[in-house]
């Protein structure tokens, strides 16, 4: 099994631009649907500590679940295990594509950040 895993869903735009470019570059991954296979517990706090502690930067904040639950005006409020628990219950509100793996955890596609921790040019 590859040590990397990408969540995604298939009509996001750019998911696809993230596979295509992993593909491209040799990298070895596996890919999940993140609506019924999101990231679980352990996955979002890795990501959690990669990105300084920030939250809001692992939800889909333009996605209809995050408005629909006001995430935007109880955010802030929540612990970050109910946040956690939040995002690992429902992969429709995890900012995509969302790649973990052995030294590499990244939200959202940047193709430079991919290229920089991916380590491919």
């Amino acid at each position: 099994m590859t040590a990397l895993k990408v969540y995604t869903l298939s009509n996001c735009d750019t998911c696809r631009k993230a596979v295509k470019w992993l593909r491209a570059h040799g990298v070895a991954f596996a890919e999940l649907a993140i609506r019924t296979t999101p990231p679980t517990e352990d996955e979002l706090r890795t990501m959690l500590a990669a990105g300084g502690g920030e939250r809001r930067k692992l939800f889909n904040t333009s996605g209809a679940d995050y408005r629909a639950q006001s995430l935007g005006e109880t955010l802030p409020t929540l612990s970050d295990a109910a946040a956690l628990g939040l995002l690992a219950g429902n992969g429709n509100l995890v900012k995509r594509p969302f790649a973990i793996g052995a030294g590499v955890a990244l939200v959202g596609f940047d193709e430079a950040a991919w290229t920089a921790a991916l380590g491919k040019k």
